[in-house]
């Protein structure tokens, strides 16, 4: 628990600082791998990187901008600014994201969406919670649903081609700009993201795991690392790996 106020601590600083980027307006422009960045992604990823080696010096970091850093077998995981796109056009819809992992097993998750006041975090073994943020006496703690056939769930996916693969009695949900809320809400039950990267997975993991939820990556693990996979609420998990012919 100490380390998840740390979390919460440094998200909120961060919060602080990318909100005034989204205020003043950035402009975008494509990484090496064609994904975009700002200068607020670098500068969130900085005071992230400042706050918790204040708190916890010795420990290691994998970030979106700035790569690995250190050889202790604590790693903070950080996307500054999930959703860069949305960022760099003035739509509310992006999130700080921080996870740590001790020796392979993420133990805590803060996601923060400052410009939707809302924020969202877990621990292991003590339950994932939603609040407004700034965090206040709001908070309620997270549960998947329990739609347990395919004829009565609602899916959602990264692209059509994604959606497509779901068995057809299976409803599909429009496109949403946060759908992993929406699962450890309880308000759709499964959620297919076969790409991207550790920092995009590793908070949301926990999250629906501490809401009741799982999550197989595409090798039948349960790796961030492995390019994505399948969320989905403890009931129809293992028809979904089924019918989705994972391992």
């Amino acid at each position: 628990m100490d380390d998840l106020r740390v979390a919460l601590d440094a998200a909120d600083r961060a919060a602080e600082l990318a909100l005034a980027h989204h205020a003043a307006g950035v402009t975008a422009t494509p990484k090496a791998d064609g994904s975009p960045v700002t200068e607020a992604d670098r500068a969130v990823e900085r005071l992230l990187r400042e706050t918790l080696s204040a708190a916890r010096p010795g420990d290691a970091y994998l970030g979106e901008e700035f790569g690995a850093s250190g050889g202790s077998d604590r790693v903070w995981i950080l996307d500054p600014i999930d959703g860069t796109g949305y960022f760099s056009r003035g739509d509310p819809n992006w999130r700080i994201q921080i996870a740590l992992d001790v020796r392979g097993t993420t133990e805590v998750a803060v996601v923060v969406a400052p410009a939707l006041r809302r924020c969202w975090w877990a621990a292991r073994g003590g339950g994932a919670f939603e609040s407004a943020w700034p965090r206040d006496d709001s908070a309620r703690r997270l549960a998947v649903s329990t739609t347990a056939t395919f004829a009565d769930a609602v899916f959602d996916a990264l692209d059509d081609a994604s959606r497509a693969r779901f068995p057809p009695a299976a409803a599909c949900t429009p496109v949403s700009p946060l759908p992993l809320v929406e699962l450890v809400r309880g308000e759709i039950d499964a959620f297919l993201a076969e790409r991207y990267h550790t920092w995009d997975h590793a908070p949301w993991i926990l999250l629906v795991e501490e809401a009741g939820g799982r999550f197989t990556d595409r090798t039948g693990g349960h790796a961030s690392d492995r390019g994505g996979g399948l969320y989905s609420n403890a009931a129809l998990h293992d028809q979904l790996r089924t019918a989705l012919h994972y391992p």
